[in-house]
């Protein structure tokens, strides 16, 4: 489901519908120059291809760059994993009064704040 110009309550409300049948949600919006989307894939499992580092043994090589790791592009191993999002209405009721949320408000895009 994917919703745009809603008010706040029927997003949260759509969200709920949603998150209880796991239907994937979106929504979003722009106002001028700022806008918000936000997502709710209920549990959302992937796979991750990941390259394989290589590790380099001293006696091969000598230099300042024999500490590094070398990537090695021919072997990946594919990895799965799985995330679980939060609801919208979860998303909007941060309490900011608290000492982890006060550390968090830094790192929060002041766009946040317009769907509230």
């Amino acid at each position: 489901v994917c919703l745009t110009c809603c008010s706040r309550d029927v997003m949260v409300k759509i969200d709920q519908i949603c998150h209880k049948n796991s239907v994937k949600f979106f929504t979003g919006d722009v106002f001028g120059y700022h806008g918000y989307m936000f997502a709710d894939l209920g549990e959302h499992e992937f796979v991750e291809e990941k390259t394989k580092i290589a590790k380099v043994s001293p006696s091969v090589e000598d230099g300042p760059d024999t500490k590094k790791a070398k990537l090695d592009l021919s072997e990946t191993t594919v990895v799965k994993k799985r995330v679980v999002f939060c609801q919208l209405k979860e998303a909007l009721a941060v309490d900011w009064s608290g000492e982890k949320a006060k550390a968090t408000l830094k790192r929060t895009t002041p766009d946040y704040f317009l769907l509230q």
